[in-house]
């Protein structure tokens, strides 16, 4: 492709900053970089959490379990300071260097993002001004203003200030946080869909597979040996499919588990059995990177007509799930944290790693 169009194309790709085609080209640069990011199936793990896991900004550790549950007092908090300590040594770094070490892909789109809006504004400035032109001198409120945040703030560093500051500073302060806060909420969507680019990218890397052996979010009719859904049925989307000739592997990828979402889980897969058009068998596979002892011990143990419905059910790292459980759980299979533990003892709950070699 010439220097030029390629350019351009980079350009669109960073105004969607969030948008798939901007996740991939910021995941090749990420592999790509000076320094060496080569992925095997060992450490592949490691570049799934530096590319998404996040430091939470209320407790200031990896964040590992739903952020109000977190919180210093709660139970959570104990079990994140001790998975915030395991990742820190299997990072070899300093429990407060850790956060400069993850969010690799968030922290770039939101630079990208950050660019395309002063672009966006800087075009739109002018256009602005005309359509306020109209109401000059009414004092009509200007745009991001926002007298109560501005009051938290007023009230909180008030004591500090020796003079006043001016009415252009508090809007310009108050701009900047709402953006931050809009920005956080695009997290949902990039440990969304981005977590099924970094699987793909990274396990095409890990296996040295070509890229049309893993599709990401395709249509289930355009996975070799599935047929089209029915008349007026909604076609279904895969997450994550990995077309081997000995093996074609259904992926549902999520970072975390909502309980909506577990119940869709069986309705997918029949859907899938239903479409299967070479009457061979393929493997349906959870991956994900949630805590929550009961969701895990769930996808562990669902049955589909009395057979486990998941082939394999992946972890990022049962060992995180280990430091962050501790020694207080037991293995008699009386709760669900042990549960879990036992599934992982007997290889029905899998790390990133061992899913990866069995491919």
């Amino acid at each position: 492709m010439p220097e030029e169009a390629e350019s351009l194309q980079e350009q669109e790709a960073v105004t969607r900053a969030f948008g798939a085609e901007n996740r991939n080209r910021l995941i090749d640069r990420y592999f790509a970089a000076p320094g060496g990011k080569a992925v095997s199936r060992a450490n592949a793990w490691q570049h799934v959490y530096r590319l998404l896991l996040w430091s939470d900004p209320t407790t200031g550790l990896a964040h590992c379990y739903e952020s109000d549950k977190s919180q210093p007092g709660k139970a959570w908090y104990g079990r994140s300071l001790a998975f915030h300590d395991w990742l820190c040594q299997a990072f070899e770094v300093e429990p407060a260097d850790l956060a400069r070490e993850i969010d690799w892909l968030f922290l770039r789109a939101c630079a990208d993002l950050a660019n395309s809006v002063l672009h966006k504004e800087a075009q739109q400035a002018e256009v602005a001004a005309r359509q306020r032109a109209p109401y000059r001198g009414r004092d009509f409120p200007e745009p991001g203003d926002d007298p109560e945040m501005e009051q938290i703030v007023r009230e909180g560093l008030a004591p500090y200030f020796r003079t006043e500051p001016p009415v252009e500073t508090w809007l310009a302060l108050t701009r900047r946080v709402r953006q931050y806060l809009a920005v956080q909420n695009k997290r949902k969507n990039l440990v969304g869909e981005g977590f099924e680019d970094v699987l793909a990218q990274t396990i095409r890397r890990a296996c040295d597979l070509p890229a049309d052996e893993i599709l990401t979010r395709s249509l289930l009719f355009e996975i070799p040996g599935f047929n089209r859904a029915k008349h007026g049925q909604k076609e279904n989307k895969v997450d994550l499919a990995i077309i081997r000739p000995s093996m074609r592997t259904l992926v549902t990828a999520k970072w975390s588990v909502r309980a909506d979402r577990e119940k869709q889980f069986p309705t997918e897969y029949e859907e899938y059995c239903n479409a299967e058009a070479m009457n061979q068998k393929f493997n349906y596979v959870f991956v994900t990177n949630e805590f929550d002892p009961a969701r895990l011990m769930r996808a562990c143990e669902v049955l589909f007509r009395n057979n486990l419905m998941f082939d394999y059910v992946v972890h990022i790292n049962t060992e995180g799930l280990r430091a962050a459980y501790g020694v207080q759980v037991g293995r008699d299979g009386s709760s669900s944290w042990g549960r879990v533990m036992s599934h992982i003892d007997s290889g029905r709950l899998i790390s990133l790693e061992r899913w990866l070699s069995m491919l």
